[in-house]
């Protein structure tokens, strides 16, 4: 819809306009570029909004309209958003009559006493909503004020089971692990790849979030987690994404939690090949990476880990070349860790290497996390409430890494 309208333009003028609206999609990946529909380099420099949890809606909508919290990412100068959220949300619409109604969602996360309380603040907080409004309705909702300010939606599959993400042993881990039904995975990245191409600023999906060792089975572990599985996954779900909507940037993640993808950037490797001739759809591959290196006391330490997990993707060098974002960093924001080497080090070391980026995390309490409702995050952006940052001076800092990743 908003995505075609500069095209057609441009195909019905003959000419390149200089006009052409936001987001001047859709994006493409060049060497280790991403550019837009013009040829302009494009940079991510986000916030990850979760809504993989219990309830599997975007957290915080208790506390502030979605007008309110995308209104704070914009005064951050961010550009993006990475949002998060569960395979089951799906598998309810698909296997069991239909997308789950808001006052149920939280009904079924917080109980019937709590879950109606929060419910209703989340009503009038957001009062288009109703008692018919689903969760992938939210959806739409924070994707439409998104396009409204201008930011654009990286939607992340973060787990196949709605809860807290993430351990080796919550069954949600690898490919065929207790919750993680490989079908319905594809089934649901399809589904909202689909669905956001009506958005018109669903510019990218991550296909799933910190692949990891599935040490609750044994037998999974030894026999299948290695790169070759997940090469012949990883491939199948972005030749699904890509068929669904040829239009977005696939996410390839990693694993041991994300922190590595050598082999990929080598092009050959344990026991897989990736090369771009392979893939029809290769100007829309981007790669991405974690890091929690928190107790870091070298910044040369810390680059030189990432240029050895994949950060080489970026140099001319590399056998392949693609786009690399960080999409997960992060640290406590209740007291002066911004100033540690780890922050310190990646405030000045993303934006010299030109990488995207998305903070983990907007949140400064969750409905729900690990069974403990209304549950406190000082890596939170946002106070417990979510009126206010949670801490000024280190938003201040991270405007001016916002500012330098962009200019």
């Amino acid at each position: 819809m908003h995505l075609k309208f500069c095209s057609l333009l441009v195909v019905a003028l003959g000419v390149i306009s200089s006009h052409c609206a936001w987001p001047d999609a859709p994006l493409g990946a060049s060497g280790r570029w991403i550019h837009d529909a013009k040829g302009a380099n494009v940079t991510y420099a986000g916030v990850n909004w979760p809504g993989a949890a219990d309830v599997m809606i975007p957290e915080g909508l208790q506390y502030a309209s979605i007008e309110k919290i995308v209104s704070g990412i914009k005064s951050l100068g961010m550009n993006a958003i990475r949002l998060t959220f569960a395979i089951e949300m799906i598998d309810d619409i698909k296997d069991n009559g239909g997308d789950v109604r808001l006052s149920a969602a939280f009904n079924k996360a917080l109980g019937t006493t709590n879950g109606p309380v929060v419910y209703n603040k989340v009503l009038q907080n957001n009062p288009q909503f109703s008692a018919s409004t689903t969760r992938v309705q939210v959806y739409d909702a924070i994707a439409a004020e998104c396009f409204k300010q201008q930011i654009y939606v990286h939607l992340d599959n973060h787990m196949s089971k709605g809860e807290w993400c993430c351990s080796t042993t919550d069954g949600n881990a690898w490919f065929g692990d207790t919750y993680f039904d490989v079908a319905k995975w594809k089934r649901g990245l399809e589904f909202m790849v689909t669905r956001g191409a009506t958005w018109g600023n669903l510019m990218s999906i991550g296909m799933r979030n910190e692949l990891r060792a599935p040490e609750d089975n044994a037998t999974l572990n030894s026999n299948s987690y290695n790169w070759p599985t997940w090469y012949t996954n990883m491939v199948a779900a972005a030749k699904t994404i890509n068929a669904a909507n040829p239009d977005i940037l696939i996410f390839f993640s990693g694993l041991s939690f994300d922190t590595t993808l050598s082999p990929v950037v080598a092009g050959t490797g344990s026991g897989i090949t990736f090369k771009k001739s392979d893939f029809t759809f290769s100007n829309k591959i981007v790669l991405e990476l974690h890091n929690y290196q928190n107790s870091a006391t070298s910044c040369s330490s810390m680059q030189s880990s990432l240029q050895s997990s994949g950060f080489s993707t970026l140099t001319a060098a590399a056998a392949n070349q693609y786009p690399m974002l960080l999409t997960e960093w992060g640290h406590d924001w209740s007291n002066s860790d911004y100033l540690g080497v780890y922050a310190s080090c990646l405030h000045s070391y993303l934006p010299a290497q030109h990488v995207g980026w998305t903070i983990w995390v907007l949140a400064g309490s969750y409905y729900i996390r690990s069974g403990t409702q209304d549950y406190e995050e000082t890596w939170g952006l946002y106070n417990h409430n979510w009126t206010a940052w949670r801490n000024a001076a280190a938003i201040d800092n991270l405007k001016l890494m916002v500012k330098a990743t962009l200019a």
